[in-house]
């Protein structure tokens, strides 16, 4: 099961509802395979099942293990085989380990039955400052039925796939969503789910849904309240996304993709279906940012599983074809690249990095930005490389070979290496073994008159302490007449030259001015946002103390929310200092803070009127009301520093969840209790190094036009 992540603004509006994540299971390439036959009785009410399943195990075996909940007392109702119960599991986990002994008369299939409760809480795991995540191990409820393999809700053999037959008796009025082919069956007055193609596990939900579906019954929404216009959006991107990923990888392989509305806010990714919850699908914008990682996810990790002994390249790439394709489509590929590198500048620090053949799951905003962010870049400096056609054929091959078997780095080298006739295996092997991101520098420009034209020529150079890695690096001229030209210089070692013809005088060069490359930002590159705050590793958070009790107290629940997890960060009052000290990430809360004057002096970004409790962000004014809640960053002395401001108490709680999600902003505008997100922003860049101008002219350039690999698919 994968979770998807949804872009910030997403994540901050669901902050109080996280969504879960849980970590895929390891499995070898070639797995062996279990058959079930099941017979299943639901009582939610109750919060039980019974359940009647016949396994047909691989041949040749005298006996497995397996893996069921400690609750089920199971039994064996074949006359061949017999169980004995292991030695006991720690207390504090629900699940218990039995062997299974059969008799060469058995050959190999034996039926179980078994029956219990199962009903565990929602548990929240907190993820970093302000972010939690939710989950459950197994619930059978009047809420709602949610029971995967982790439950332990059917007998699991470790270390195989799943074939099944399921047949589900529910009370009247509810419905149970399985993967595969479904629900109904003639002679059957229950759900029905089949799936014959191997799978890592069996997923079994239930509800008193309301099911839509298009003619061909290929797409599904599954809703608790009747919604008829939710449904029909859902319905239609469900295919547009289907033909979408069909055409640029490969079949779909499933009978059918579901909506399933869950009972607590969730992102799920199951095959052939996904669980959000009931806020989470009915954000306007799900449809057309999260969604399409939830159903790519049929084709990554659902279709072809995760070797996870050699890495999870999964939601990287999942993460590169969906969140990064969507805006990539709306013209805002370079902008999603220079965040996901911001991103890993601010949340991996030395100590927290790790290769991404050390990436399982997400952990926190660490492992995000390297497991979903720096391998999501790993992929698309291949496609720089290879050219859109060679990646597109690398993608169809890897697809076309790995179905539903498990997969890994060496695999997805083999099919890209195929599709475009080059030897990768020093790429993949830099990229994925080790830690660290490059950095780039220019020099040795020169521009000179050519019988035709002009000639830019320079070097590209790798200037980290660590060795240099493999890398294609697009440099762009602009030129006075005439479009922008770009070129591509491979580099195998700390440098690499280029030379550009031009028709007329050259304007400006830059070395990789959209971001293509998996390296350190220069200054003026990304200005200063939330992340680099709640990324920092030691910090101050600075109360005001003259704030009114009530509204002090408020701060201070949120600065220890804040601080939590974080033995670098500390919380003091304003008052208890002299000045601010240098160098150091700082919040500082409150319109009364000590400090404010301090931190709005020396900049054009903004400016505020403290005594008003109001302040002009980018030439605008915002509201000095009570309901207003006001957040802003700058850069002094090379750290980060944030204010935080309100008159509302009871914003603060909701201010604590939701500004962590806003990592790649530079200012918010909050309104209300709740609150909701207004105005948000990101503050002007300047000029890098990696820029080099030739003239003093800086005109506003226009990037080189580049297909979106939805074109490319199309042709």
């Amino acid at each position: 099961m994968h979770a998807f992540l949804p872009p910030a603004p997403v994540l901050a509006l669901i902050a109080a509802f996280p969504l879960a994540l849980f970590q895929p299971r390891a499995l070898p390439a070639e797995t062996p395979v279990v058959d079930h036959a099941m017979e299943v009785t639901l009582d939610p009410a109750a919060g039980t099942l019974s359940v009647t399943d016949q396994l047909t195990l691989p041949p040749g075996l005298d006996a497995v293990d397996l893996v069921l909940h400690a609750g089920l007392a199971p039994r064996v109702l074949s006359a061949d085989a017999t169980l004995e119960p292991l030695e006991p599991q720690p207390e504090d986990t629900h699940l218990a380990v039995l062997r299974l002994h059969l008799a060469p008369a058995a050959k190999g299939t034996v039926t179980l039955a078994y029956g219990g409760t199962i009903r565990h809480g929602l548990a929240a795991v907190r993820e970093g400052m302000g972010r939690e995540r939710q989950g459950s191990l197994g619930t059978i409820g009047p809420d709602g039925v949610f029971l995967d393999g982790g439950s332990g809700w059917y007998p699991r053999v470790p270390g195989t796939l799943q074939r099944f037959d399921l047949r589900v008796t529910l009370p009247p009025g509810w419905r149970a969503v399985s993967q595969g082919a479904g629900p109904e069956r003639a002679g059957f007055a229950g759900s029905t789910w089949t799936e014959t193609q191997p799978q890592d596990d069996i997923y079994l939900v239930a509800a008193p849904f309301t099911l839509y579906r298009d003619s061909e019954g290929r797409a599904q929404v599954w809703l608790r309240e009747p919604d008829q216009p939710l449904a029909a959006r859902y319905l239609a991107a469900t295919n547009e996304y289907l033909d979408l990923y069909s055409r640029l990888i490969g079949p779909y392989a499933y009978a059918k993709f579901a909506l399933v509305e869950n009972f607590w806010e969730s992102g799920y990714g199951m095959p052939s279906f996904t669980l959000l919850g009931p806020k989470v699908l009915r954000l306007p914008f799900i449809v057309t940012t999260s969604y399409p990682h939830e159903v790519l996810h049929n084709w990554w990790g659902n279709g072809v599983f995760v070797e996870e002994r050699t890495g999870n390249w999964c939601e990287g790439l999942t993460t590169y074809l969906a969140d990064h394709l969507m805006k990539e489509r709306a013209g805002q590929g370079a902008d999603y690249r220079r965040d996901t590198l911001q991103t890993y500048a601010d949340f991996v620090h030395t100590a927290a990095d790790f290769p991404l053949t050390a990436f399982r799951a997400r952990h926190g905003e660490a492992s995000q930005a390297i497991g979903y962010g720096k391998s999501a870049m790993f992929f698309h400096n291949l496609r720089v490389q290879l050219g859109d056609a060679a990646f597109v054929q690398g993608l169809k091959r890897f697809y076309a070979d790995n179905r539903f078997r498990a997969a890994g780095y060496a695999d997805l080298r083999r099919a890209f290496a195929s599709a475009s006739g080059r030897d990768l295996k020093d790429y993949f092997t830099a990229w994925t073994t080790r830690t660290g991101a490059v950095r780039l520098a220019l020099a040795a420009v020169q521009a000179e008159r050519t019988p035709t034209g002009y000639q830019v020529s320079g070097r590209v150079m790798q200037t980290q302490r660590e060795a240099p890695f493999p890398l294609t690096v697009p440099v762009v001229v602009h030129q006075l007449a005439g479009p922008p030209q770009r070129t591509l210089v491979e580099l195998t070692g700390r440098e690499g030259p280029f030379a550009i013809e031009l028709q007329s005088a050259p304007v400006r060069l830059a070395i990789d001015p959209e971001f293509d490359c998996f390296r350190t930002l220069e200054p003026g590159e990304s200005p200063v946002a939330l992340g680099g705050l709640f990324g920092a590793e030691e910090g101050l958070i600075l109360l005001p103390s003259k704030a009114e009790p009530k509204l002090l107290a408020a701060y201070r629940d949120l600065a220890t929310a804040w601080q939590a997890g974080h033995p670098g960060w500390q919380v003091a009052l304003d008052q208890d200092l002299g000045a601010l000290p240098p160098e150091r990430a700082i919040w500082l809360l409150g319109w009364e803070n000590r400090f404010i004057h301090d931190f709005a002096s020396g900049t054009q970004d903004f400016s505020l009127d403290p005594a008003g409790h109001s302040a002009h962000i980018a030439g605008s004014a915002v509201a000095s009301d009570a309901a207003t809640s006001l957040v802003l960053t700058r850069m002094t002395d090379g750290a980060p520093q944030g204010l935080l401001a309100t008159d509302d108490p009871a914003a603060l709680p909701g201010l604590a969840r939701k500004v962590p999600h806003y990592g790649k902003y530079g200012y918010l505008v909050f309104v209300g209790a709740a609150p909701d997100n207004r105005v948000k922003g990101q503050w002007p860049s300047g000029d890098s190094p990696l820029v080099h101008w030739f003239g003093d002219s800086r005109p506003l350039l226009a990037p080189v036009p580049r297909p979106s690999l939805v074109e490319v698919q199309r042709q």
